[in-house]
């Protein structure tokens, strides 16, 4: 693994600053281009299937609406289950072989598990599908660590915004490109098409980039932590730990309506041209997620990615509410806008936060386990919005969202003032 960065001896006679980035930055550069296209192309073939899961499902016989929903949250949820298990797996296998290996085989994985669904012809078969597929998912948060390691802490926020606009433009695009797909051609053909775009993030990742490491040594600093050592660190700084389990906080939340949305669009706007409608209410909220991701970065390289990440489940919170009064399939799209406007910079200053917080290291095992305890948000979050649908109706759901949410605000607005800046939490800290 190539690794730059600057070296400072303890001697100050020998004292010398050894400069080896002219190289390394431009391979750093290209690293980060290559992966915002990967990362478009995974993005938006796995959410091509969204608007159309529960769709699918009923194509395989006469269904219940309960019926449905309960196995959409199921069948959308079960994939997380193996992705829990595999990531740190993953994690140590890229430490120890490096991380491109890992994305070259989540990839091609992902593809051949898309493929396969395409052909599946009952809900057994593609809930066994959705869990095969989940030893590979995590192309995107493993590459969120590729580029973070190589990546100074100080700017952190707006190199991982930056990248974060591939995936969303993807996300923005895949639900609308599905939905239209589907209806032309069918769900079948469209697993076994979104397959071939998979297949060429593989080729992207093989022959495009280089696994590079930003290194910055000082006399004393530890070169490598044992887990245990780890897992200490974690603990002995609460904040840390709380960001780290706000990853399955915000998943739980955000994906407890993912698995029905597609039903509440067909309740409110009616069964024609569903597949469309379902696909353009997804993607809308990436289009508000693009247009803020890499400056909410650069607020929190400024600013606090703390406290910015607060603002920023408020806002979350406030704008699920008002789904649950939705009369219209476009009051419905300006919502998801503007939730996609507050909810896509979580990730990326959580990650940012990460990245500063923790020694270089041992960057990687901490990031896998926030991977992982994204995976479990994603476990949850499909059942639990399945089962709550079933019990209380579409608005139920979404009242609890806005509630978890809101909560993991005050939670981690406490935790910053009692561990780590009392009392420095005050709209003062968004001044310049």
């Amino acid at each position: 693994m190539a690794t730059y960065g600057i070296m400072i001896s303890e001697n100050n006679k020998n004292r010398r600053i050894v400069i080896t980035i002219s190289y390394e930055k431009r391979v750093a550069k290209r690293n980060l281009t290559i992966m915002w296209f990967a990362n478009f192309f995974i993005a938006a073939s796995m959410t091509m299937v969204l608007p159309f899961i529960s769709l699918y499902i009923e194509t395989f016989g006469n269904f219940s609406p309960e019926y449905v929903q309960r196995w959409s949250g199921w069948i959308f949820g079960v994939t997380f289950i193996t992705a829990f298990i595999f990531s740190p797996i993953w994690g140590r296998f890229g430490d120890r072989h490096g991380r491109k290996k890992v994305l070259i085989i989540s990839a091609s994985g992902l593809a051949l598990s898309v493929l396969l669904m395409g052909f599946a012809t009952s809900v057994a078969q593609l809930f066994f599908l959705r869990l095969f597929m989940g030893i590979f998912t995590g192309f995107i948060p493993m590459s969120q660590a590729f580029i973070a390691i190589q990546t100074p802490k100080e700017i952190a926020g707006r190199t991982l915004g930056t990248l974060q606009t591939g995936s969303v433009t993807g996300s923005l695009l895949g639900p609308l490109l599905g939905g239209l797909i589907a209806d032309s051609v069918g769900y079948s053909a469209t697993f076994k098409l979104i397959s071939i775009s998979l297949f060429l993030s593989a080729l992207l990742v093989w022959f495009g980039i280089k696994e590079l490491q930003l290194n910055i040594k000082t006399a004393g600093e530890k070169t490598n932590y044992s887990s245990k050592e780890v897992i200490q660190h974690i603990l002995l700084h609460p904040t840390l730990l709380i960001v780290m389990l706000l990853s399955a906080v915000v998943q739980i939340a955000h994906f407890s309506i993912q698995p029905i949305l597609s039903l509440y669009v067909a309740e409110i706007n009616g069964a024609k041209n569903i597949a469309f409608w379902a696909g353009l209410v997804f993607s809308v909220t990436g289009l508000g997620n693009l247009f803020f991701a890499r400056r909410w970065g650069i607020f929190g390289d400024k600013f606090g990615h703390i406290r910015l990440m607060v603002v920023l489940l408020f806002l979350s919170g406030l704008f699920y509410l008002p789904f649950a009064f939705a009369g219209s399939i476009w009051q419905l799209i300006v919502l998801r806008f503007l939730l996609g406007t507050a909810i896509g910079g979580i990730a990326t200053t959580r990650v940012a936060y990460i990245r500063q917080e923790a020694p270089l290291a041992m960057q990687g095992e901490v990031l896998g386990y926030n991977t992982s305890l994204r995976f479990l948000g994603n476990v949850i979050g499909p059942g639990l919005g399945g089962m709550v649908a079933g019990a209380f109706g579409f608005s139920g759901v979404f009242y609890m969202t806005s509630a978890l949410l809101i909560l993991a605000g005050f939670m981690t607005m406490i935790s910053y003032m009692k561990h780590e800046h009392e009392g420095d939490f005050s709209i003062k800290s968004f001044k310049s």
